[in-house]
């Protein structure tokens, strides 16, 4: 029965993401996009491929360290194994967050086949809850001070946007489109008051994972560490496309592609795409900037990511 009812949320998940990408490609040029795409060296793609194992290993230790701190430890083997199954199921399936869901199920049962305190089984749920909170707590300030700084610095421009967007009008309606279908997907979930209703049962342990100046340096660095490795995939992607020809302009494409991770948070697509893209398309020329080049990025990462994740595919052929 909860099967069935879950069924149609996945789905419409699916929907959004397609009809948003298809918004986008509509009114972008194609053919430039492909060509960006494919002009990405292949020594490119290994580094970046290589950086996405730091990012993991990183991200794992993170989730050992916060899962220590809430008394339900676990060895640092299983963590990178559950770590990669989480990434892949977050790439294909709808949401962003059921392979999160799964390797704190994971994580409980471990926990469930030595004792059956339930205590224990809510602690390992909040450490995985825990461990993304803390990637966010990091990469919201850091996106609003970059924007702050291109905003004051003079790098958004008005008359950029329009020049974009003149040969296609309805260029504009892919804004509130995208915020509305973001807004009504939150609300047919129940997205929101169930997030409400968790939030109340976090205080304890976030206290615990958090709290001491040791604790709170130890998560900072680790999630600062990890948000460089997503950026850098970026830049290699940005530099590979021949995108950036001086350290002003890197620094530029860098912080707009900031604020496309934050549009990843959302979890009302499959693993981001569609809301990446129209970001994407948004931010670029608001920068002065083609939107396909800022489409081509975003493909190009989240293709690239994927790629990453599919040792976790691995995971799938192990027996529970």
């Amino acid at each position: 029965m909860i099967q069935q009812r879950a069924r149609p949320k996945l789905l419409l998940r699916w929907l959004a993401t397609l009809v948003i990408l298809g918004l986008v490609f509509a009114f972008i040029d194609g053919s430039a996009l492909v060509s960006r795409l494919a002009s990405v060296p292949l020594p490119f793609v290994i580094l970046a491929l290589c950086i996405s194992v730091v990012q993991v290993m990183l991200s794992a230790w993170r989730w050992r360290y916060t899962a220590a701190r809430l008394g339900v430890g676990i060895p640092m083997s299983f963590a990178v194994r559950e770590y990669y199954l989480a990434s892949f199921l977050n790439q294909v399936l709808p949401g962003g967050v059921m392979g999160d869901v799964n390797r704190a199920w994971r994580h409980s049962k471990l926990h469930t086949a030595s004792t059956s305190e339930r205590s224990e089984n809510l602690a390992a749920i909040h450490a995985v809850a825990l461990e993304r909170l803390s990637g966010q707590i990091v990469l919201v300030p850091v996106v609003l001070l970059v924007m702050a700084a291109l905003w004051l610095g003079g790098q958004f421009s008005a008359q950029g946007l329009q020049a974009q967007v003149s040969l296609s009008p309805m260029y504009w309606l892919l804004a509130p489109i995208l915020l509305g279908s973001v807004g009504w997907l939150l609300f047919v979930s129940g997205k929101v008051s169930a997030l409400v209703r968790y939030a109340r049962r976090l205080g304890g342990d976030l206290y615990r994972a958090f709290a001491g100046w040791q604790a709170g340096i130890v998560q900072l660095t680790t999630s600062l560490a990890v948000l460089v490795t997503y950026l850098l995939v970026f830049v290699l992607i940005t530099t590979g496309m021949g995108l950036a020809t001086d350290f002003a302009s890197l620094a530029l494409v860098a912080g707009l592609c900031l604020a496309l991770l934050l549009a990843m948070v959302l979890p009302v697509t499959v693993s981001g795409w569609g809301v990446r893209e129209g970001a994407a398309a948004l931010l670029w020329p608001a920068a002065g900037l083609p939107a396909e080049q800022g489409v081509a990025i975003s493909v190009g990462y989240g293709t690239l990511i994927f790629l990453g994740s599919l040792p976790g595919a691995l995971m799938l052929l192990r027996k529970s």
